[in-house]
């Protein structure tokens, strides 16, 4: 028998999941209106001819950075970095660049292309993300201790690795961000 304190513990283990779909489906709505789900925004993106997707991930960072620090300031949140490794970045790198040179959409913009009815998104993108985990579900557990590990850096953040304030590295990188994004739009990127 499940007591009142217990029901309300999974009540609130499932906060974090709605929250997150909530704000899935909002960054979806959002990665649709900026254009990024249109392979030829994405292709023109490769090309380095329209740089519409890189405006969309910046802007997304730059909102990311900032909210995630101020509710981790106000208290609302603990960060739980994952650790990471240079192999890691290579692998996943790898895999990433091969489905997005492919087929031209990465798994954000899948996930959007195929809400927008695109059959190339549900058919090639779809298969691609689950051959592509399949695989490398596959070959994990000899990936894990050999190049996963190599180059490893734990789990620090940047203001952990300089020993700083979050905010003594949020706001420049911020403000660079910022910058970067005004510099695009005024070239006419």
């Amino acid at each position: 028998m499940q007591t009142k304190e217990s029901i309300k513990g999974l009540k609130r283990d499932k906060s974090p999941l709605i929250w997150g779909l909530i704000f899935g489906i909002l960054f979806g709505f959002l990665l649709q209106k900026g254009g990024a789900t249109k392979y030829d925004v994405i292709i023109g993106q490769l090309l380095l001819i329209d740089f519409t997707v890189l405006k969309i991930m910046l802007s997304a960072v730059l909102t990311g950075m900032i909210g995630i620090y101020l509710m981790k300031t106000l208290g609302w949140v603990k960060l739980s970095p994952k650790s990471g490794s240079m192999g890691i970045n290579i692998i996943g790198g790898l895999i990433f660049g091969v489905g997005f040179s492919v087929l031209g959409y990465c798994p954000g913009t899948i996930a959007g292309a195929i809400g927008n009815g695109y059959l190339d998104a549900l058919v090639g993108g779809l298969a691609g993300i689950l051959i592509g985990t399949g695989i490398f579900a596959a070959l994990y557990p000899r990936l894990k201790s050999g190049i996963l590990k190599k180059g490893d850096f734990g789990n620090m953040t940047l203001p952990q690795l300089f020993n700083v304030n979050d905010w003594v590295v949020v706001v420049p990188v911020a403000g660079l961000i910022f910058l970067l994004l005004i510099w695009l739009e005024l070239a006419g990127l």
